[in-house]
């Protein structure tokens, strides 16, 4: 199934029986699904509906209506979209080369009215959708016409640029609106009343998964505990919908300046209480259910807890990679160029990086797919009070697949890397270096410490003299892994020889 199959099936997939009530599909790239009920009491023939209850950010093109029962035949005719809700300066608008009552007040606090004359009423409100659609050409025009975003109020036959007081409106404008307005002319084939079912996509909503992990003060078996945060910007409140959210990278096409944010399953444990979330596979991604109904406020952000394991093995990493480039200066260089720079790769840095790796699987009391977001850890220290220790992201995580997530730098480990060799023979066409590379332990006892190495001046490589094993990660990659002792410095050499 293609994504835009996906987004129907998410629209019209849902089961009669829900639609008694709003659901909604949450994305986690700021926007969702929303399915709901429309009353209707139809005539044969043309009918003008009115619909209030949508997001201030529906896309009028996702809408669909239909009759769930089938039972009546419905052609939409014509359908429009507003969302322009009343204000002061749109009645003032409504108003215009009309005479108003306006009131006032005097540095006593003594209220009168007065009559004023609405010759312009600076009505000039920057519509967002149309600034995303139609781009610079409309902001340039709005631009030019901010000089009569004032408004021209006669009092006394004299004219003014400010209002003279507050307005006082003999009545609301014919076509004004309270809310935003969904609007349809309707075909019936015969007369009807019913719940039709109405489904769209709407932006200003989104959800993400965070993570807190506990540490013990000593060993690595980690409580493992994950919260969904849902946001609510809509314009509209949900009350006892049903809530899915999904997790993946759905197609779906986005303004160019728009910014995009960051539940899931029951623990297997029978010892766990029941979930609150459940979880299972959607075409290519994961669909995650909030199992009893929740009331989602406009401008609300609501966090559930989806996931609490305990006894969550982990390994603690120690990786120093020594070799310190600039960016800006390597950015685009071509490998020629590289191989024969003498002074390339020969700065370093010394803090060595810190890793948490866990096992995303059943063994290790998880094995679930784990929505990206953001981790943070927490560890116990001698009076059992927690400290944060680090914070990173993940991505999207299949079960049975390893999280390694960066946590911060050791402070007690220090590391060198110094270049002791480098010769060309362009003859021969061959490049042969050396390092040294040195690890201290201030701890109080002893850790592994993986130093990475990057061959980065040819595809074609050997590694002719080593005083420890290594392994190799991948095609310009190595690894050596070495315990270092309290209090002691480790020193390791290896020579490179490259050929072309």
């Amino acid at each position: 199934m293609n994504p835009i199959l996906a987004l129907s099936a998410a629209l019209l997939g849902s089961a009669l029986p829900l639609w008694a009530q709003p659901a909604i599909t949450v994305y986690n790239q700021n926007f969702a699904v929303v399915r709901d009920t429309v009353p209707l009491e139809l005539q044969s023939g043309v009918n003008d509906i009115a619909f209030t209850d949508t997001t201030v950010h529906l896309e009028p093109d996702s809408v669909i209506l239909r009759d769930p029962a089938g039972k009546v035949a419905l052609q939409i005719l014509e359908q429009s979209f507003r969302n322009d809700p009343i204000t002061q300066a749109r009645l003032l608008s409504a108003y215009e080369g009309e005479v108003i009552d306006f009131e006032t007040t005097n540095s006593l606090g003594e209220k009168k009215t007065i009559k004023g004359k609405i010759i312009r009423s600076g009505y000039n409100i920057h519509s967002q959708e149309a600034m995303q659609r139609y781009g610079n050409r409309y902001i340039m025009y709005q631009n030019m016409a901010g000089n009569a975003s004032q408004p021209l109020i006669e009092v006394d036959g004299k004219l003014q640029f400010n209002l003279p007081g507050l307005p006082l409106f003999p009545a609301l404008a014919s076509d004004s609106l309270l809310k935003p307005t969904l609007s349809w002319k309707l075909r019936a084939d015969k007369a009807a009343k019913l719940d039709a079912e109405i489904a769209y996509i709407t932006s200003g909503m989104t959800w993400e998964a965070d993570y807190n992990i506990v540490a013990p003060e000593t060993g690595d078996s980690l409580d493992f505990i994950g919260w969904v945060t849902i946001d609510n910007q809509s314009g509209k409140t949900f009350k006892e919908a049903k809530i899915k959210l999904m997790a993946g990278d759905v197609s779906k096409v986005q303004p160019e300046d728009a910014r995009f944010r960051g539940a899931m399953f029951a623990m297997k444990d029978m010892s766990a209480p029941a979930p609150v979330v459940s979880e299972k596979s959607f075409d290519e991604y994961h669909l995650y259910t909030l199992q009893n109904p929740s009331t989602l406020h406009d401008r609300e952000t609501k966090q559930i807890e989806f996931i609490r394991a305990t006894g969550v093995k982990s390994e603690r990493i120690y990786l120093y990679d020594g070799l310190q480039l600039d960016p800006n200066q390597t950015r685009g260089m071509r490998m020629e160029h590289i191989r024969n720079n003498e002074n390339y790769g020969t700065e370093y840095q010394s803090k060595v990086a810190v890793m948490r790796e866990i096992k995303n699987t059943e063994a290790n009391r998880l094995g679930i797919p784990l929505p990206k977001g953001s981790v943070r850890f927490y560890q116990q220290d001698g009076d059992r009070q927690l400290e944060f220790t680090g914070e990173n992201t993940i991505d999207h995580t299949p079960r049975n697949e390893t999280l390694r997530i960066y946590t911060g730098n050791a402070f007690d480990l220090v590391g060198e890397r110094i270049r002791t060799n480098y010769e060309v023979d362009n003859s021969r066409r061959t490049v042969v270096e050396s390092f040294e590379i040195k690890l201290r332990n201030r701890k109080k006892e002893a850790v592994e410490i993986r130093v990475v190495e990057h061959l980065y001046r040819w595809l074609t490589w050997e590694i002719t003299e080593k005083s420890d094993p290594f392994i190799k990660t991948d095609a310009q990659g190595i690894e050596f892994r070495v315990q270092v002792k309290p209090d002691e410095e480790k020193i390791i050499t290896y020579t490179v020889k490259y050929t072309w």
